[in-house]
């Protein structure tokens, strides 16, 4: 593991999180765009849709009317009727003719007329030419024209109502199709909206649930450096002599130095849950030799053991392990150094009534406690010690002890030696 320092010799810390109000602006605009992505795919459906709509019903029929054709044919037969009525002056006649010719004489008053003269043979134009001849003759050809050109025009308002219902018919699958896709689209991102709420309160309440685990470690770890101080300070009271008083006091500083390495608010995640480490090249007797206590006996190799670990976590691990057999048990605890296969090792023994095979990896667990356990224990020694024990790449394991008890191994991993690995 790769620790990076600063000019001062303490180890560089990572930039801290983005608060939990920052959020970029990019995931911003992308979250507006898909609550408007419904509305924008109907609209966008409906348009698409639309527009044939339009090109067929308004524009065709936009000004269309078949009035014109109809009023034509009438005017066309009723100057035929005065033309062989012999009771019909000539006055008469006249006044049907110009009033033919009149509506003959303004072709913009019939709409879509190129259109309409697809649908047959008949022509306005032909109508114009035979009324101009005045004869009774033509007079009947023009009227027979006039009415084949409105049954044409009659064609085409049939031919127009039925495209116009084929698109209305098309436009109501439109919007059902269009709804359906906004209400499922709609769905869709719904569902998103709570997969993502959900997300994001699991990964609140495992934020929430690290931290407080984090503060129950650093209670944990606190209890012994606080004891230790409070203890000290009491003697020092008591203290006679300028030596007893230099002991003490280095007690004091050794308790308040663990304590300040192990209360850092700021960084109890790394302290206890990543266990980033802050590895140095270290001769492994001067913290096992430590532990040495009344009922606590230390062996050691008679040459030095150099090993890149941090001291500081390191301690915790053996001071956790220690504690631990001092609780179960009230016999006699024995804590040994040696390397094994080229790797130091380092092992608890005590006298206790020893742990069951199928409980001892129930025992890293947080919170789990062993049977008979002691008052006030928060399970947690154990559970911090592995952490610890594989951010150096190693390992430990609860065994029986030989002559009884429970035995608690700790071997470290990675190379001797090196540039800031464990």
């Amino acid at each position: 593991m790769t620790t990076k320092r600063t000019p001062q010799g303490l180890p560089e810390r990572s930039p801290g999180p983005r608060p939990p109000g920052a959020v970029r602006r990019w995931v911003v605009w992308r979250e507006a765009l898909l609550a408007a992505l419904p509305a924008l795919m109907a609209a966008a459906l409906l348009t698409l849709a639309a527009r044939p709509a339009y090109d067929t019903v308004v524009r065709r029929s936009s000004g269309w009317s078949p009035y014109a054709y109809q009023g034509l044919a009438q005017d066309v037969q009723a100057y035929q009727v005065a033309l062989l009525d012999p009771e019909a002056s000539a006055a008469e006649r006249q006044l049907r003719r110009d009033i033919v010719l009149s509506s003959l004489n303004a072709p913009g008053q019939f709409s879509l007329l190129p259109v309409v003269e697809t649908y047959g043979e008949a022509r306005l134009s032909h109508i114009r030419a035979l009324l101009r001849r005045g004869t009774p003759g033509s007079a009947a050809a023009a009227a027979r024209e006039a009415v084949m050109l409105n049954a044409q025009a009659s064609s085409l308002t049939h031919d127009t109502q039925a495209q116009a219902l084929e698109v209305l018919t098309f436009l109501r699958w439109v919007l059902v199709v269009a709804a359906a896709l906004t209400g499922l689209l709609s769905m869709l991102l719904t569902a998103r909206a709570l997969l993502r709420w959900r997300a994001e309160r699991e990964r609140q309440a495992h934020r929430e649930a690290r931290q407080r685990e984090a503060l129950d470690f650093a209670s944990h770890e606190l209890r012994r450096p606080l004891q230790s101080l409070l203890l000290a300070s009491d003697l020092l009271r008591q203290a006679e002599t300028p030596e007893q008083r230099a002991h003490l006091l280095t007690l004091i500083e050794d308790s308040a130095g663990q304590i300040a390495s192990r209360a850092d608010l700021s960084h109890l995640q790394d302290l206890y849950l990543d266990a980033v480490l802050d590895v140095t090249q270290l001769d492994l007797r001067s913290l096992v030799e430590r532990m040495e206590a009344p009922r606590v006996s230390v062996e050691v190799p008679a040459q030095p053991l150099v090993w890149l670990v941090d001291a500081a976590r390191l301690r915790q691990v053996i001071e956790n392990l220690v504690e631990n057999a001092l609780k179960y048990t009230g016999g006699p605890v024995q804590v040994r150094l040696a390397q094994v296969d080229g790797r130091p090792e380092i092992t608890v023994q005590d006298a206790g009534p020893g742990i069951p095979p199928a409980l001892r990896e129930r025992l890293f667990w947080p919170f789990e406690r062993g049977q008979g356990h002691a008052a006030g224990g928060q399970g947690l020694g154990l559970t911090l010690v592995r952490r610890l024990v594989r951010a150096h790449r190693g390992e430990v394991t609860l065994e029986d002890a030989p002559c009884g008890g429970t035995l608690v191994r700790v071997t470290l991993g990675g190379p001797r030696g090196g540039s800031g690995e464990a």
